[in-house]
């Protein structure tokens, strides 16, 4: 299989912001190379979520280097969700296994070449992290140089749909200097992309310069200075007093209040839901499970909470993925749940710990309705409310029992077995449910080995069934977006899978 897609989807992953105003950066470069570039061509952009680990692609801080156009993988994205070219122009399927990809001359921002030798020390410092990537959950692969322009990636059991694998922004391929003997990578001038980052201020604030030397062109803006405020009301007021061109994740309580003109409503892939410690606490107990989810209304809060941006759950993927409505299954087989009696007595003299986070506005409000939904049914609840990065570590720890999450399905690779794979299976580097169920197993690994695309999308459909049939994920509501853009920017990418949003064209007219 060859492509012959040419152009690629450059993505800017904005991160959540934690502080208010954007101040341009000190060292900004102009497009020709003497430094006195106008600051007023410069992007401020105001992000919802703080870096986790200094922007490591080995993090959930990977999507910002692609929704931030730092970074790049093989392959990308494009509009469809199919892979297009990247660092690579053009790959074939040599056998189930092998593929050979030929790469495209490009520079690093430290100025080293783009070799095929430096795609396989990226990728095999990728697999070698500890923990994987998530998109790594459920492949092993390893790559080899056949010159200096061609890679050939070998997998351990047959993957369909590697290209699209390889678009995951844990995977962006950085320069020799990017990584570290203990394991770390940083994406500070060491990208491919058309900004290269310049300075990054802790959990605050970063600088991004225009790289000229980007092998798809110059771009439109001189640099981008990105403020993180995790506060959801802080970063819609940013973009009305005009500290800010582009500020994520407008909360829906704010979005009304915006001028119409600044407003942009995204369909998304991004499901809330509630998930289920199976792995040890109340929700060990499969009756406990299923009184929960019995318990929960996610469309009561369609309109109370995220005022109509949002629709009620039907499954793990919404209407934001075309396919999933006429491919679902029915869940048959689950637990009988206990009854509100029968739940006082399982439980008694212990508390249901529910957590969620501040990054999402609308999460905690609903983290409050489904508190009151599971002391009707007989639990004991107390709330944990912080900021995402502070708990991640606890949640895969397995510290709660129950959170109240907020996951894009398709954002790793664009393909929905990844997300099956990382968040349900028993290998699964983002099995915050604790889940270790054969079925689910078997289930996602043969929709993994399915690479005829219809007949993939109908066995992730019945693998969603079988993981539903566990009660240890209660989809919630499917979200619709709403990202913040100045009336004077133009070029902006809305993007439903949240990857992409500045590229080469966005700039302020």
């Amino acid at each position: 299989m060859r492509t012959t897609t040419r152009g690629l989807l450059v993505g800017l992953a904005l991160a959540p912001l934690l502080t208010g105003c954007f101040a341009p950066s000190q060292n900004s470069g102009g497009a020709d190379g003497d430094g006195q570039e106008d600051a007023a061509s410069r992007l401020r952009v105001a992000l919802a979520v703080p870096p986790v680990k200094a922007l490591s692609p080995y993090s959930n801080d990977a999507t910002v280097l692609n929704k931030l156009s730092v970074a790049e993988g093989l392959t990308a994205l494009d509009a469809k969700g199919a892979a297009a070219p990247a660092l690579a122009t053009s790959w074939k399927r040599d056998s189930a296994t092998v593929w050979t990809f030929e790469l495209r001359r490009a520079t690093f921002h430290d100025g080293t070449p783009v070799t095929a030798q430096a795609v396989v020390e990226a990728l095999a410092h990728a697999g070698h992290v500890s923990p994987k990537p998530r998109v790594l959950s459920d492949v092993d692969l390893t790559a080899r140089a056949v010159d200096a322009d061609t890679v050939t990636l070998t997998t351990k059991s047959a993957d369909p749909v590697l290209p699209l694998r390889l678009a995951s922004p844990a995977l962006a391929i950085l320069s020799a200097k990017a990584y570290a003997t203990d394991g770390t990578a940083t994406p500070v001038g060491t990208g491919t992309g058309p900004f290269r980052i310049t300075r990054l201020t802790g959990k605050t604030k970063a600088a991004l310069d225009r790289y000229d030397g980007y092998w798809g062109g110059k771009a439109k803006s001189a640099g981008i200075d990105v403020t993180w405020i995790a506060d959801g009301t802080a970063r819609a007021n940013a973009l009305r007093s005009g500290d800010v061109d582009i500020a994520e994740w407008i909360p829906t309580a704010q979005a009304k209040l915006l001028d119409e003109a600044t407003r942009h409503e995204v369909p998304s892939v991004r499901t809330d839901s509630l998930v289920l410690n199976t792995g040890g606490g109340l929700f060990a107990d499969s009756a406990l499970r299923a009184a929960a989810r019995e318990a929960v209304d996610g469309s009561a809060l369609v309109d109370s909470v995220f005022g109509g941006y949002a629709d009620p759950a039907r499954g793990l993927f919404g209407p934001a993925v075309p396919w999933a409505a006429d491919r679902r299954v029915a869940v048959t087989g689950r637990a009988r749940a206990a009854t509100p009696d029968q739940v006082r007595a399982e439980a008694a003299g212990r508390t249901l710990r529910l957590a969620t986070y501040t990054n999402r506005a609308e999460l905690p409000e609903a983290a409050s309705v489904l508190q009151q939904h599971l002391e009707k049914a007989g639990f004991t609840v107390k709330q944990d409310v912080r900021e995402y990065t502070q708990m991640e570590a606890d949640l895969l720890a397995g510290k709660y029992d129950a959170l109240v999450f907020s996951r894009v399905t398709l954002l790793d690779t664009g393909d929905a077995v990844a997300y099956l794979a990382s968040d349900f299976t028993g290998t699964g580097v983002y099995n915050i449910a604790g889940l270790k169920d054969a079925a689910v197993d078997r289930a996602v690994r043969a929709a993994a080995e399915e690479s005829d695309t219809a007949k993939r999308q109908r066995k992730v459909m019945e693998a969603e069934a079988v993981i539903l049939r566990t009660d240890a994920v209660v989809p919630l509501v499917h979200e619709k977006v709403v990202q913040g853009i100045a009336a004077g920017v133009e070029g902006v990418t809305l993007d439903p899978r949240e990857r992409a949003l500045i590229t080469l064209d966005t700039r302020r007219k």
